[in-house]
């Protein structure tokens, strides 16, 4: 019989014992961290290519060499596809969801509806430490490269359609490209 004497004295064991124990961060597998890879030698140095059913991003650094990055991409239906250009790189930039992510998840973004309100950039920003902004003919996509608050979205596809990298990947890559950058999400 469980007295409430035993359930005080296990439960004080159980928070004495998750106490004592590191704590380990989110790390991600393997294959998703930078490293050097062979890419076709026709992708000019410079250039970003994106695969999101594979999950990688790759910055081609010489013909045929590139980092491969981790990446996790749109849910179906809400991809980027096509080639754009980095005009504008930001760190800690201020968000906003757009009026079709408000309308298509008002529980989630209630906050942003019908006012003005810009969320702050910093580590609880849901663009994370860095972001790099698509455009194509000059227009903002609305879809960017950036870091994420959540890291174990890596390798998934479950955004309303950015690029996400880790933190501390997004802020190598944006110490690489500059703006101008070509990118192509196929």
């Amino acid at each position: 019989m469980i007295t409430r004497r035993n359930f005080i004295a296990t439960a004080t064991a159980g928070t004495a014992i998750a106490a004592a124990l590191p704590a380990h961060a989110f790390e991600v597998e393997e294959k998703f961290r930078p490293q050097q890879v062979r890419i076709k030698a026709d992708l000019l140095p410079g250039q970003i290519l994106i695969l999101p059913r594979a999950h990688f991003l790759y910055f081609v650094t010489a013909p045929g060499q590139a980092i491969r990055y981790g990446v996790g991409v749109g849910r179906a239906g809400l991809e980027f596809t096509g080639d754009a250009v980095i005009q504008v790189k930001k760190e800690w930039p201020t968000w906003r969801p757009t009026q079709e992510m408000i309308e298509r998840d008002p529980v989630s973004y209630g906050r942003f509806r019908n006012n003005d309100y810009v969320q702050p950039g910093g580590p609880t920003n849901p663009l994370g430490a860095r972001a790099l902004y698509l455009f194509q003919n000059g227009r903002d996509t609305f879809y960017r490269i950036h870091g994420t608050t959540e890291p174990q979205s890596i390798g998934r596809s479950v955004s309303n359609g950015c690029i996400r990298m880790l933190n501390e990947h997004v802020i190598d890559l944006y110490n690489r490209v500059p703006v101008g950058t070509p990118v192509t999400v196929l």
